[in-house]
This record gives structure tokens, C-alpha cells and sequence, in this order.
């Protein structure tokens, strides 16, 4: 499969469709979040780590906060389980921290539906099948957060991302999206057993093996 370097206009399409109504019907909640991440987490509301986009393109990723800045006593970054606050785990549990990448979408950085923004490091774990997942842009949601989200291992989930490069479609992404909602009330798949959301990906080894 050729290496892609733009975005199907219909995609974008359908993308620019959901995506400008949506910031404007949610305004208000979006104005509330904010207001509550700075009154139980404090500034900055919005955490924007930068995230691989397509072709592996860098790009700051917008999100609510979810997390506090603690330290150990060495100066350490303490781990995000002792980071993450009860206000957090309610955001995340209801996917709310993750309504300003609708932004991300709107500015092209990221479409409504493709493999999720990973870490930067990863780029450099990645076996070649694997970094295809960057033949397309990150997605709010996926085929892999359809089919387990967080409680997949990351050969599953690497082999779902190949799949939906290899695969989409304007109608897939509609039954994705169908599929997102559903879950989301449900609540499946926030986290794997004594992880926040899942553990870090080291490379290889990591995919053969599951975590």
C-alpha cells in the first residue's frame, strides 16, 4: 500500500460536518469542564502533549487535565496513578477529557476516527508493520478502541490499527463512531488492571508478548 500524504476529501468532509456543529453545541459544556478542571486541578486547565500525527508529524495535542504536578523526593514525576484525582478518573471514565481534540480536528491535526496519538518515543519502537498505523490521521476514536480500548494488549491493538489503514472507509468510520457512543455510556475499557489507561510500550518484545 502506497504511503499516503494527504487526507481523502471525504473524510475531511465528513470530519468538518460533525465536527463544527459539535464545538458549537457543546460550547457551554466546554466552559463548565474548564471551570471545574481549574477549581479542583488548577492551571493549566489543558494538558498538550505533543503526539505523532500523520506520517509522524508532531503536533500538540489538546486535553482536559486530569492529572496533579507531584513530585517524590527525589524530584521525580510520581507515576500518573498517584497523579490521577478522583475529578480525573470521572472525566476519563466518561472520555470528557479527550472533547477539546475536536480542535485538534477542526485545525486538521487529528480526524474524528483513526488509530490514537501514542507517545513520541514510540516512534522509535515501532516495527515497520506497525508504524503504518501513521498512514492516516489519529483518530479521537478507533477500530481498536471499539474492539477493547485499553484493555488490549498492544499487538491487538497494533494489528486493529493496520487494519483500519488497510480498510477504511466513509462508512466505516460512521459504524465506529456508532460503536464510540455505545461504549463510552458503558464505560468499557478505561484502563487495564493497576494502570491509569495502559502500560508504556517498549517495543517489540512488548507486541509478541502483550504487556
Amino acid at each position: 500500500m502506497a504511503k499516503r500524504t494527504a487526507v481523502p476529501t471525504q473524510k475531511r468532509a465528513l470530519d468538518l460536518i460533525i465536527t463544527i456543529p459539535a464545538l458549537l453545541v457543546l460550547s457551554p459544556l466546554f466552559l463548565l469542564l474548564g471551570l471545574l478542571v481549574r477549581w479542583r486541578l488548577g492551571s493549566p486547565v489543558l494538558f498538550k502533549p505533543q503526539r505523532p500525527g500523520l506520517n509522524g508529524q508532531p503536533f500538540s495535542l489538546y486535553k482536559f487535565r486530569t492529572m496533579r504536578t507531584l513530585y517524590g523526593p527525589k524530584g521525580e514525576l510520581l507515576p500518573d496513578d498517584q497523579r490521577l484525582t478522583p475529578f480525573g478518573h470521572f472525566l476519563r471514565s466518561f472520555s470528557l477529557d479527550e472533547l477539546p481534540e475536536l480542535w485538534n480536528v477542526l485545525r486538521g491535526d487529528m480526524s474524528l476516527v483513526g488509530p490514537r496519538p501514542l507517545l513520541m518515543q514510540y516512534l522509535a519502537r515501532y516495527t515497520p508493520f506497525q508504524a503504518r498505523r501513521h498512514e492516516v490521521l489519529p483518530g479521537i476514536t478507533g477500530w481498536a478502541q471499539v474492539h477493547g480500548r485499553n484493555v488490549l494488549d498492544w499487538d491487538e491493538k497494533f494489528e486493529l490499527d493496520v487494519w483500519y489503514v488497510e480498510n477504511w472507509s466513509i462508512w466505516l468510520d460512521l459504524r465506529i463512531m456508532a460503536r464510540t457512543l455505545w461504549k463510552v455510556l458503558r464505560r468499557e475499557g478505561i484502563s487495564q488492571p493497576g494502570h491509569s489507561t495502559a502500560p508504556e510500550f517498549m517495543g517489540p518484545a512488548d507486541s509478541e508478548g502483550g504487556p
